[in-house]
């Protein structure tokens, strides 16, 4: 393999997505190849680029013949040294005006829009909204992937039909998602011995394994990325936002008071690490009687209006009760997909039209 090729390679990938007047063959310093293993030192622009440099030179190199391993390392160029040690305090005079949080969110090469679905609380039907969103965005004709971040609970495996499935790596040591309905599936689940296997790590722990999932994944070029959130405000959400360029959030609710209690934690936490709101999802907002064919709602009517009136939300769309849903999910096929007739599929097919439209 000649330099060259390498470097005609780098040149092609830009960075003017991270705000650098800079493709990636000018940031190398130094190549080597031993056998199948491609060794580049890179500067390091700024800090916080490694792991989205890393992913960008990777995905650059994989159709390079004979390279089978990219180790890349990094060296500090002159943006990226630490701040001074004998600063002023914060707020002392002289001291300078911090306006941004201290930490660098990165985009994930490829991804167009990465949208995190999340909640107050379990139980409001978070995943299987995740899940037919991203089927539903798909039909569409976009190209779709789903991360299920809940990992603690992950449940991508049960509500896709993949039980049993494990993901592979490709030759540049990347995560290859599953395929299913069109759409590019990774979870935790997927990972291990069995469905019944406990997952007992804490933040960094987790933190690792977001990145993994997130920089080290074969996505390829998609449009959208939807992000499957454990319920509440803990370490994922927070290692999300501190770590990744999300589009923004959606929020899934309930009718029911005490849902929407939760619910105004989980918006309260997204305004505070400044990640935009695309909108709220009324899950289980009426059930349609076969016989009369009327909406009845069970859980109560107009709560949720009044909610996302009184947080400046917009409202993405309501989602009727269907004791379909629940079934078709636990033999593994999404709503959208077993009854594309049904008004549950008819409200995500709208959801979904709507959500492209807000992040346009």
């Amino acid at each position: 393999m000649a330099v060259k090729e390498i470097i005609d390679a780098l040149k092609s990938e830009n960075l003017q997505d991270l705000g650098l007047n800079q493709n990636l063959a000018q940031l190398v310093k130094d190549i080597k190849m031993a056998g199948n293993t491609l060794t580049i030192v890179m500067e390091l622009p700024r800090d916080g680029l490694e792991d989205v440099l890393r992913a960008k030179t990777i995905d650059v190199l994989s159709n390079l013949p004979d390279v089978e391993k990219v180790d890349i390392k990094f060296v500090k160029g002159q943006g990226a040294q630490t701040p001074p040690q004998h600063q002023p305090p914060q707020g002392a005079p002289g001291a300078p005006v911090m306006t941004q949080p201290m930490f660098t969110r990165k985009k994930v090469p490829g991804i167009k829009h990465i949208v995190a679905v999340g909640s107050g609380k379990g139980g409001v039907g978070k995943s299987t909204v995740a899940a037919n969103l991203a089927v539903a965005l798909s039909k569409l004709g976009y190209k779709v992937g789903l991360l299920d971040a809940d990992v603690y609970g992950p449940s991508a495996p049960t509500l896709f039909g993949l039980k049993g499935e494990r993901v592979t790596v490709d030759k540049m040591n990347r995560l290859v998602p599953i395929e299913k309905y069109g759409i590019k599936i990774l979870s935790i689940g997927f990972m291990l011995p069995s469905e019944d296997t406990p997952i007992i790590w804490r933040g960094p722990m987790l933190m690792k394994a977001l990145t993994e999932f997130l920089f080290s994944t074969n996505w390829g070029e998609l449009d959208f990325l939807i992000m499957d959130l454990p319920p509440g405000t803990g370490d994922v959400q927070i290692t999300l936002a501190q770590n990744v360029h999300l589009t923004g959030a959606v929020v899934v609710t309930t009718p029911q008071d005490v849902a929407l209690a939760d619910v105004k934690k989980a918006v309260s936490m997204f305004k505070e690490v400044n990640i935009p709101i695309l909108g709220v999802i009324e899950n289980m907002a009426y059930f349609i009687c076969p016989s009369d064919k009327q909406k009845y709602y069970i859980f109560g009517k107009g709560r949720v209006a009044e909610f996302a009136n009184t947080y400046g939300l917009k409202i993405l769309g309501s989602i009727p009760i269907d004791p379909e849903v629940a079934e078709k999910s636990d033999k593994g096929e999404p709503i959208v997909i077993s009854h594309p007739d049904s008004e549950v599929a008819k409200a995500f097919m709208s959801i979904a039209k709507v959500l492209s439209q807000v992040v346009q």
